[in-house]
This record gives structure tokens, sequence and C-alpha cells, in this order.
């Protein structure tokens, strides 16, 4: 198993043969509404768009997972699975093979990997986006995804998991809270699925970032010290602070 980390929310993951990119930033800038004043994120060594991609996974609609850019250059003929808002996105910009998964529905691509729909992250008061298991039909290795730190307790009947990825930072506004959730929700994570590996995600990558949300904003947590806070709740996980570009190579028991 094979993980690409292309900046923010930005994977691809290489699992049984297949190659899957999962909430793609990868070209232009990253903006919300186009209110450029309110937040406004800019890489500064963009990535290449991967080769020989098997299938685009959205977990949300948002700009920061179904980026529109990227999503107008990537191959509108590319097999899509996406939360029933993240679909609307891709159908909208032509999209011609696209499934909307609700929680607790199935994928298969192929005879390799099967993913299935969990809730994930609240958007607004009746809206509940995706999160997915990922798993080799063949290898047995699973992999879970949130990118916002929102992990639903029925997650507990999928133990274990062998590897997730979600955010080990927490990024906190005044008055609101914490709108990524970081290692307060991961640790309780990791003593329901006893991974053997955690990426961190969200917070991450070699990018640049302004506007009001930007000062306002306030980071809670590090990498390291979620590997110490493992290790004192005498769990055999480990953290990993993935690197813009980086390819990790996961060999799992």
């Amino acid at each position: 198993m094979n993980l690409t980390y292309l900046d923010s929310n930005s994977w691809l993951i290489e699992l049984d043969s297949k190659r899957i990119l999962l909430d793609p930033w990868l070209v232009g800038d990253l903006v919300f509404n186009n209110q450029t004043w309110l937040f406004r994120s800019v890489k500064n060594h963009p990535q290449p768009i991967p080769e020989n991609i098997d299938l685009i996974l959205l977990s949300q609609g948002l700009e920061d997972h179904a980026h529109p850019p990227t999503l107008k250059k990537l191959d509108h003929n590319l097999p899509v699975v996406a939360s029933p808002n993240g679909a609307k996105v891709v159908q909208e910009l032509g999209y011609t093979n696209v499934t909307a998964l609700e929680h607790g529905e199935v994928f298969q691509l192929g005879e390799q990997v099967e993913i299935k729909a969990v809730p994930g992250s609240p958007i607004g008061p009746t809206l509940t986006e995706n999160g997915y298991i990922l798993k080799g039909l063949a290898s047995g290795k699973s992999i879970y995804y949130e990118p916002h730190g929102n992990h639903a307790d029925s997650l507990k009947e999928a133990a274990p998991i062998d590897v997730i990825v979600t955010p080990l930072v927490s990024l906190k506004l005044p008055l609101v809270g914490a709108v990524i959730k970081g290692q307060e929700t991961a640790l309780k994570l990791c003593k329901q699925l006893n991974p053997q590996v955690i990426l961190s995600t969200a917070a991450g990558g070699d990018v640049d970032s302004e506007g009001i949300l930007m000062s306002l904003i306030k980071a809670d947590g590090t990498v390291d010290g979620f590997n110490r806070l493992l290790q004192q709740n005498n769990l055999s996980t480990k953290a990993i602070d993935p690197q813009s570009g980086e390819t990790i190579e996961l060999s799992l028991v």
C-alpha cells in the first residue's frame, strides 16, 4: 500500500493495484465562493497530476475537497465516487460516470477495491458528508479516511482498520471552536480501530494561506505530540506527518 500526499486533503492512494485520487486540489488556488478576502491558499510547488488514475474519490462538495479548477482539468471520463453533494459538483462539470454514495452504501472498483461510505463531517444543520473505508479485496488491507475529525460511533464495528487518514492538528476559531478536530477525536479513534498507522491530513502541505480566516484560526497539537500521546496510552499505532509530494510505502502486517 502506497499513499502520496498532495497537500491539504489531497492524496493518491495505491491499493491492490488500483490508483485512487482522493479529494484532489492540484492546480490553481484554493478559494471558497470566490471570496479571496476570506480565505486563499496557494501551492508553493504544485504537484503534477498523477497518471493512470482508476478513480476519483470525493468526500465532500466543498472546494477543498471537490476543487473545481482541478476537476475541470482532470479527464471527465474517469469514474467518480462521491458524496451526494460532491456528485453534484462533478455532474455539473460534465463528468459522465458518477456514483453518489449514501452512508452505508458500497462501491466496488473492479475486483480489487471495495469502498464504503460512512458518516463524516456535518456541513450546516442538515447535511453530513462522507468518510470512507477502503478495503483491498486481495490483500485484505484497509484504510479509513475522514478529513475533519468527525468520526461516527458505528465505526468501531469495522475494527480493526490498518491505516487511518485524518487530522492530528486541530484548527480552532474564536467562539466557534474546532472546525477541524485533531488529537482528541483521533486518540479515541485509535483506541476503537487499533490501526497500525495514522497519517495526518488537512492542515499540512507546502502551501501558503491568507485572508481573514487565517488571522483568526489557531492550530493546536503536533504529530510528534500525538505519537507521545499514543505511547502514554499503550497504543502501538505510529503517527506520520506526511510531506508534500512524499510517497509513503507502508509495509503492513
